[in-house]
């Protein structure tokens, strides 16, 4: 497998992983919260199918660090267009600042990539 599968596997993930978070914010206002829990459980189910994975292939190429921080880039990278573009949510200023913190975040883990683990 290759660092090019651990990313793929971590985008997909997170898709999983954002819609189990928050789309029942829109989807199922009006459900009963225990309903709710168990339908967000089982979108979660084929996050973890795909997060679990992901980590350990990108443990033969990444430290652990630099798999925490890549998965929350791709994280709010999935996040961004999901609350813009199916949550309607606004699009802030805060957002540009919160990013340029996270490739900030990147840079300091990457910067001696050549050491894993």
């Amino acid at each position: 497998m290759s660092k090019i599968a651990t990313i793929a596997l971590l985008i997909f993930s997170n898709l999983f992983m954002t819609y189990a978070w928050y789309g029942h914010l829109k989807d199922m206002r009006h459900r009963a919260l225990l309903l709710v829990v168990l339908v967000s459980w089982s979108i979660a189910f084929f996050e973890y199918c795909l997060q679990v994975p992901a980590n350990r292939i990108g443990r033969d190429f990444f430290s652990l660090g630099q798999l925490k921080v890549m998965q929350e880039v791709i994280s709010v990278s999935v996040f961004a267009p999901f609350a813009i573009l199916y949550m309607r949510e606004p699009l802030k200023l805060d957002c540009l600042w919160a990013g340029l913190c996270l490739i900030g975040a990147a840079y300091f883990m990457f910067r001696s990539a050549g050491v894993a683990h």
